[in-house]
């Protein structure tokens, strides 16, 4: 075919926009809705991302009385575990591997929920920038921990994770079905997303964040509308780490950097426009075929460029968060105000109050 080279290229602009849509829709509900200054988003993707490692390959470990506990993640005797379960069970079964992957996403939304909930706690008494460096931290020592604790997901040599798609067949069509699942499971969260934001769930997010007191003022427990977007952020952004480490089929704690999973996705958002879904989905797009083409020609690149391409998206992103800060911080599809009511009833209660001051 003609345009078959094409293909991969698609494919990998799909898997990038699919997971970072998810990582990059949990920001934007704390910070774009709720304006919580979230600087550690990488905690609650790395905890999703321990779950895919640890937890169904230890559970189908005892399935087969194969070894589960410290010894599963040995870096010596993972693979041989792993490869024993793909081969001799996940091919063979569709059913099991499909309702592991579930289980998996499910296990992951519930411990994100958790992580989001803890992370309440400092988000209750302190603002801004003070906030952000917490979390941030927060995310740090969580990475660090099981970067040097071995027991849990094989600590600086990682661990491999069972492939729920192996059934599906080896090589492309492996990878096909991959990318359709985690392009699903972005589409189902951005409208789950759309859907919270024009709830009155949603517009009491943006009151909040617009002026706190006045949001007290009309009845609203800032309180708990802070806890319950941690909850739902960190369950979503946790659904995305443990996609992304199903999909590459290994975990390893230094991989899930505050680069990656926490600027990048602040990147995303500040482009498309905070506080609006279908801005986000814009901006990852923009920046998933940017650097999907990146890495494509980064052959050609570095005849013309005078550095490195493998520097260029780190350039091409700092730059980006820059000049929109400067020149359109409210990015390429700014923020729509929210309406309780259709606009051809505003315009009829206009009609009616412009008829009665007459």
């Amino acid at each position: 075919m003609a345009f078959e080279w094409i293909i991969p290229i698609v494919i990998q602009i799909i898997l990038y926009f699919a997971i970072f849509l998810i990582v990059t829709l949990s920001l934007n509900i704390e910070v774009g809705y709720a304006g919580i200054a979230q600087f550690g988003r990488v905690l609650a993707v790395l905890v999703g991302a321990v779950v895919a490692g640890a937890v169904p390959g230890r559970i189908l470990a005892y399935m087969m009385g194969l070894p589960w506990g410290a010894d599963y993640a040995n870096h010596l005797k993972n693979f041989k575990i792993v490869n024993t379960i793909n081969v001799e069970l996940l091919v063979k079964s569709p059913f099991l591997s499909v309702t592991m992957l579930l289980f998996t996403i499910v296990v992951a939304a519930i411990l994100g929920g958790i992580i989001g909930y803890l992370s309440s706690y400092p988000a209750l008494r302190l603002k801004e920038a003070y906030l952000g460096i917490t979390l941030l931290a927060f995310g740090d020592a969580f990475q660090t921990f099981i970067w040097n604790y071995d027991p849990i997901a094989g600590a600086t040599q990682g661990i491999n994770v069972p492939d729920f798609f192996r059934w599906v067949g080896a090589g492309p069509p492996r990878f096909y079905a991959a990318t359709a699942t985690l392009l699903g499971f972005a589409i189902l969260i951005f409208l789950f997303m759309e859907a919270i934001g024009r709830a009155p769930y949603g517009r009491a997010l943006k009151a909040m964040r617009d002026s706190e007191v006045a949001a007290e003022v009309y009845g609203k427990n800032v309180a708990s509308l802070r806890g319950k977007t941690l909850i739902v952020g960190g369950a979503v952004a946790a659904i995305g780490g443990a996609l992304w480490s199903l999909y590459t089929g290994s975990f390893k704690a230094i991989t899930y950097n505050r680069l990656t999973w926490t600027f990048w996705p602040w990147a995303f958002m500040m482009l498309g426009g905070t506080g609006n879904n279908v801005g986000v989905l814009v901006g990852t797009f923009v920046f998933s075929t940017v650097r999907t083409l990146i890495y494509t020609y980064k052959e050609l690149l570095s005849q013309i460029i005078p550095i490195s391409p493998v520097w260029l998206e780190y350039i091409l992103v700092g730059s980006a968060i820059v000049i929109i800060a400067l020149i359109r911080p409210q990015g390429l599809i700014p923020e729509k105000p929210a309406l309780t009511l259709k606009k051809e009833e505003i315009i009829e209660i206009r009609e009616k109050i412009r008829k009665s001051t007459k």
